[in-house]
């Protein structure tokens, strides 16, 4: 579509509104304003290709950003509506114009009963201009009126520092890659920087693109606070009730909660079950200097849940070879694994010290295992004078056990 066409015939752009809803109300609490035109058969064609491509110039960008963001605030105050209006600028350009558009409009309609506090300024990572230092003072400026500013991550990794100094109030992450038949909690690290750095300068997770039940339930297991995407709810083209999503989302936790609750309970069980064995061979054998020896006992009395087992001291270093199950069921030494340095796995240290305090065996997240490509459970267990014995637990016997996925 040309951008000529776009700005000829301007009065074919309509708004039309995203709902943001809340985690803990369930609310509608804003709208992000998106643009759509209308051609003259009446089909809708989404327009945000024109607000980020930079060789538009920047005049029509915020000619058509203008006009779109005073029909939805002229909506907002002929309907009284007290929701969040959420506006999208190229950061860039915002710079470039000083903010002097927004600023203009925001002035006029404030004058006409328009309250800053409940309009939101978004801004993309991927459009940053080169001086951060005008773009925090805008930022810092509008905030002081109360304007709330969002930031959409595309590049996370690139900016944590930015966003450290920038002190958005929302940061606004995408639930998309996420497919239908992908497993939600095995992605939770995704953006757990994001979600650390967020509680720390006290931004809120926005989760937007949840289109189906995984991406909403991996929103939820991650910590956000706002929701966006059509399995809540389409854009319309006016405000809706605030409770238009209530329902789907209140079944939709309730799911989540039991689920969490089948797995804890699953998992507790097998933790009861290893631990029981545990006992038995340890009031049977003795560990001495012949570790290998004894993963081999062990191994044969868990056979039914684990496929490999061997022993690492507190610094990480293996102290035995690895005790492996093959495919006849019949336990082999793997004389590869001794003396291999763990210490580099992530809370391998956390997990030793939580051993060492609770005095008892700690079940993994699930994860993908290295040499097998497939999704396994590690079972770890204090033996004594610093020395720690470990189980993996293979996909099978998981897949097998209701909750342990």
């Amino acid at each position: 579509m040309d951008p000529l066409d776009v700005m000829l015939d301007m009065d074919q752009l309509l708004p039309y509104y995203k709902a943001i809803v809340s985690a803990d109300t369930q609310m509608i609490i804003g709208y992000e304003v998106i643009a759509y035109f209308q051609n003259k058969h009446g089909k809708l064609q989404r327009m945000d290709w024109f607000f980020d491509d930079v060789s538009i110039p920047d005049e029509f960008r915020i000619e058509v950003n203008t006009y779109l963001q005073r029909k939805a605030i002229e909506n907002k105050l002929e309907k009284q509506d007290k929701s969040f209006l959420s506006f999208y600028y190229d950061a860039d350009l915002l710079v470039r114009n000083n903010g002097e558009a927004l600023l203009a409009i925001l002035e006029e309609y404030q004058s006409k009963g328009l309250k800053l506090n409940e309009i939101i300024l978004e801004v993309k990572d991927t459009a940053f201009p080169k001086d951060m230092d005008q773009l925090s003072n805008l930022i810092k400026y509008l905030k002081t009126l109360g304007v709330k500013v969002s930031i959409q991550l595309e590049n996370p990794n690139g900016i944590l520092d930015q966003l450290a100094t920038l002190h958005p109030n929302v940061l606004k992450v995408d639930t998309s890659f996420l497919k239908d038949d992908l497993l939600p909690h095995l992605y939770k690290d995704v953006y757990h920087a994001i979600s650390m750095l967020s509680r720390k300068i006290g931004a809120s997770l926005l989760f937007k693109g949840i289109n189906n039940y995984n991406q909403f339930n991996y929103a939820w297991r991650s910590g956000g606070q706002y929701y966006q995407g059509r399995y809540l709810i389409h854009p319309q083209n006016d405000f809706v009730e605030v409770d238009s999503c209530k329902s789907v989302i209140q079944v939709s936790f309730k799911q989540f909660v039991t689920y969490e609750r089948k797995k804890g309970k699953a998992q507790l069980e097998l933790l009861e079950k290893i631990h029981a064995t545990f006992t038995s061979i340890l009031t049977q054998s003795t560990l001495t200097d012949n570790y290998d020896e004894f993963i081999l006992n062990v191994g044969k009395a868990c056979k039914e849940f684990a496929f490999r087992v061997y022993i690492c001291n507190e610094e990480g270093i293996q102290l035995s070879s690895n005790a492996e199950k093959d495919q006849e069921d019949t336990w082999k030494l793997v004389k590869e694994g001794l003396n291999k340095n763990w210490s580099w796995r992530p809370y391998f240290f956390e997990n030793v010290m939580r051993m060492n305090l609770e005095k008892k065996g700690l079940l993994s997240d699930l994860y993908t295992d290295i040499d097998k490509s497939e999704l396994i459970r590690t079972y770890s267990y204090p033996l004594t004078d610093g020395r720690y014995i470990f189980l993996d637990i293979p996909y099978r016997y998981l897949f097998e056990q209701e909750g342990l996925l």
